[in-house]
């Protein structure tokens, strides 16, 4: 999506975490140490930041601040707190939460990641959990059941054309997503509840 405009970059985010097999250093994340991130948090350097999954991830001002000189949009893959920080500082930002069609979906992305023990996952559903309590809070929520449509409806958003922001089916979706997960945390995953 970001390959085919010319008017979109995507900001690599900066994470203290470590490096997952396969990805590059500065074309998936920047990875620092966690001296380095207290720094740019204490230098005012990130937008904003975050604790997630066990390590500290931000976006980096100057990357927001250099495509809005070049008049750019800026595409950022972020989790909910984040994403509540940018809306603060950057009012007219278009927040959109991506929902899973269904839990069990998640659960098998999650799976097939293949980076995901079995109590992370407990960790990561109670957290998928917390986010659907703000996703109401979002400008958009867009259902990825085919990446090729939720790719579509992200670029209609960017480009002005999508004008349907929160739908029945999308609040829906979260209802069934919070009780899916809500049980399968009790059933599976009591020492996270």
């Amino acid at each position: 999506m970001i390959e085919e405009s010319d008017n979109c970059v995507f900001s690599v985010s900066i994470t203290t975490r470590t490096p997952r097999q396969g990805e590059q250093h500065g074309l998936d994340y920047v990875f620092v140490d966690g001296d380095r991130f207290d720094k740019m948090i204490e230098s005012g350097d990130l937008a904003e930041w975050a604790y997630v999954h066990g390590g500290r991830y931000g976006t980096p001002k100057k990357a927001l601040n250099d495509a809005a000189d070049l008049g750019q949009q800026v595409v950022l893959d972020i989790d909910v707190q984040g994403a509540l920080q940018i809306r603060d500082a950057i009012p007219d930002a278009k927040l959109i939460f991506v929902l899973p069609p269904s839990v069990d979906v998640l659960l098998e992305r999650l799976r097939i990641r293949g980076t995901e023990e079995s109590e992370v996952l407990g960790l990561r559903l109670r957290s998928a959990l917390e986010e659907l309590e703000v996703a109401l809070d979002f400008d958009y929520i867009i259902i990825n059941e085919h990446l090729s449509d939720c790719v579509q409806e992200i670029r209609d958003i960017i480009e002005g054309k999508e004008t349907v922001g929160l739908n029945s089916e999308a609040i829906e979706s979260i209802e069934v997503c919070r009780a899916g997960i809500t049980s399968i945390l009790e059933r599976d995953y009591q020492k996270v509840i």
